[in-house]
């Protein structure tokens, strides 16, 4: 680093998520198509659905990766709709993905439908950080999320698609760690449960026969 040079404040990947207990914890699923599915799903997912109107799908843009202001892309009702029919796809095949199997023929259509649209553009200013794309709309935006997917899906990771190892938590992510023994949605949740759990049970005194 130069003499008078500043450093830039690392931005931790990743979202901070709310349990039902009301707690807040760190959730890194490792890749942008896995973030979108914390804002709902299908079936019994759809308890948890924040995406009610396209300021909602907005709102969700400055915690993402993707780390754009909210009004960086127009979005339309139709676009919502969209969306949200690419992000339950994506639950159905990351799922499948993360216990072996190969995924519906049709939701794989439905990704490569969304793929087609030109994806966000990236753009940087004169001090080297990244800015907003140029006016973008929801069909980019799916489009950048389904290449997201298309990429993690076909690469190297794909094989580490895996579920939250908690019997009550559904949370999917990509271990991106050398090692690749990540269990856990977040070390502060589940990870810190299972460890709870374990120490009760090592703790409890060994019942008579």
């Amino acid at each position: 680093m130069t003499e008078g040079a500043e450093a830039r404040p690392t931005v931790v990947p990743g979202l901070l998520l709310t349990a039902p207990s009301g707690t807040g914890f760190h959730f890194d699923p490792g890749a942008l198509c896995l973030e979108l599915l914390t804002t709902g799903g299908p079936g019994s997912h759809a308890r948890w659905e924040v995406l009610h109107r396209p300021d909602d799908l907005a709102a969700w843009l400055p915690a993402s990766r993707l780390r754009l202001p909210a009004d960086a892309v127009r979005i339309t009702d139709a676009q919502l709709t969209a969306a949200r029919t690419l992000r339950d796809t994506l639950w159905r095949l990351t799922a499948a993905r993360a216990r072996g199997e190969r995924g519906a023929a049709a939701d794989y259509a439905v990704l490569n439908r969304a793929a087609e649209h030109p994806p966000l553009v990236p753009r940087i200013t004169p001090d080297g950080t990244a800015a907003a794309p140029l006016p973008a709309d929801g069909d980019q935006l799916a489009s950048t999320v389904a290449r997201d997917a298309i990429a993690l899906l076909t690469g190297p990771h794909a094989d580490r698609i895996r579920e939250c190892g908690a019997h009550n938590c559904y949370l999917i992510f990509v271990d991106t760690s050398r090692p690749g023994r990540r269990r856990w949605c977040s070390m502060e949740r589940c990870g810190n449960r299972n460890k709870v759990r374990a120490l009760r049970a090592r703790r409890e005194p060994e019942q008579p026969e």
